[in-house]
């Protein structure tokens, strides 16, 4: 009987008219809960053809309760929850609205974000929400037109956000702010100007003061890992070699050789093997793609060392983490061969034709150079592929119903799948 009153008052036209009572009334938090899915549902479905003063008065009411409850730590941290479905509420008037009638509000998110800790924290919150919803899922809920003049919009008032992240990161002390400032720059930084990126002090701060510390590190070698996936063309490779060393060295204060992850990983913490995964999954990702870049313009020491970590991750028996090793060695050991047969075809002398560069560009290692410098890691690589080989195939010889002895084909299973991938 309940949930059907509930249902009814949940499906009534009007139901988003009590909305505020509810809310600002009601002790129950699945109360409040439902009254937030009652306006939600009316921003997606009917916001268009409210009148103005209603809107106005949603989207102050929605405002206000927001001010009100993250205007203190101890306020945030008792409504997490409840603010986080606020903010959704928030984003969803603003997908409606701005910039068109609210043409303010990242001026305003800016400025009420240096008047109070807490309020920016949840700040940061609204602002990743708003990435998320304009540049991730836009395609599935609004037309291409809406979703380009707002990812216009965004790009251009980015400044001031950027600027604000800034501030955030060089004078904050507040573990939990500069947390929730980090993970609003991820989320930004696959659409923002490359010049913010490359040009600013940004991943000079990420590898100097972020990736240390526990708190920050698994972020923050999630942002090098977004920064190393960019295809930024050649403008940028220095700094991307730069960004390859600092992120080395610090990997290497931090883990040191890694020489028994393998054998204590059963001891870390959810916090201590997540970053290992985050650090495999940065490491095989940026080399994948900038391999060729940091043989030639990165010290020797640091791809070495990327490497022994890889090798070092690779024999960690966690499956889902050796796929993502598995991924990365096939990269390097099919380049590699290929350039063994380029230099076959192209030597006069043989394989052993030390001196000739067989990259495209001529800058690159010649294939022998390279095999010399990755031999201990191929050692290894060796190793971790015996010790770890999947199961194969089975092969199994049936009789048929006609009495005829045939192989009997099993689905390919992702043992069968990994262990073709390791052959």
């Amino acid at each position: 009987m309940a949930q059907q009153v509930l249902t009814q008052f949940t499906d009534h036209e009007m139901s988003w008219a009590r909305a505020d009572r509810i809310l600002s009334d009601s002790n129950s938090l699945q109360s409040k809960f439902i009254a937030l899915q009652i306006l939600e549902k009316l921003i997606q479905t009917k916001w268009k053809i409210l009148d103005e003063e209603p809107r106005n008065g949603i989207k102050n009411f929605s405002l206000n309760l927001i001010v009100e409850l993250a205007s203190s730590e101890e306020s945030l941290r008792q409504n997490r929850v409840f603010l986080s479905k606020l903010n959704l509420v928030l984003v969803q008037i603003l997908k409606q609205d701005w910039p068109q009638k609210w043409p303010d509000f990242i001026p305003d998110i800016v400025a009420t974000s240096r008047t109070n800790l807490a309020l920016c924290e949840n700040n940061m919150a609204i602002l990743k929400l708003l990435s998320e919803e304009v540049f991730d899922f836009s395609a599935e809920q609004m037309t291409q037109a809406k979703a380009k003049a707002l990812k216009t919009q965004m790009c251009g008032e980015f400044s001031s956000i950027y600027s604000l992240c800034m501030e955030i990161l060089q004078k904050a002390v507040q573990p939990s702010l500069i947390l929730a400032t980090l993970e609003t720059l991820l989320r930004f930084l696959s659409w923002i100007p490359f010049g913010f990126i490359f040009e600013m002090d940004l991943i000079n701060n990420l590898c100097t003061r972020f990736l240390q510390p526990p708190i920050t590190r698994n972020v923050t070698i999630k942002c090098l890992t977004e920064i190393g996936s960019l295809e930024c063309g050649n403008e940028y490779q220095e700094q991307l070699v730069n960004m390859f060393t600092m992120a080395v060295g610090g990997l290497h204060e931090i883990l040191g050789d890694l020489g028994n992850v393998s054998e204590e990983w059963d001891e870390y913490d959810d916090d201590q093997q997540e970053f290992i995964q985050n650090v495999a999954i940065f490491l095989t990702s940026f080399l994948s793609s900038h391999l060729r870049l940091v043989e030639t313009s990165a010290s020797r020491a640091s791809v070495i060392q990327a490497h022994q970590y890889v090798l070092r991750i690779s024999q960690v028996d966690e499956r889902e983490l050796f796929k993502v090793c598995l991924e990365y060695w096939n990269v390097l050991v099919r380049g590699m061969y290929e350039d063994s047969r380029t230099s076959s075809f192209n030597a006069p002398s043989g394989l052993l034709n030390l001196g000739s560069n067989a990259g495209a560009n001529g800058a690159s290692m010649s294939a022998d150079l390279r095999r010399q410098m990755y031999s201990g890691i191929l050692t290894g690589v060796r190793y971790v592929m015996i010790s770890r080989m999947a199961r194969p195939e089975e092969v199994l010889i049936v009789e048929n119903d006609e009495g005829e002895i045939v192989r009997e084909f099993i689905k390919e299973t992702d043992t069968i799948t990994l262990y073709k991938a390791e052959r």
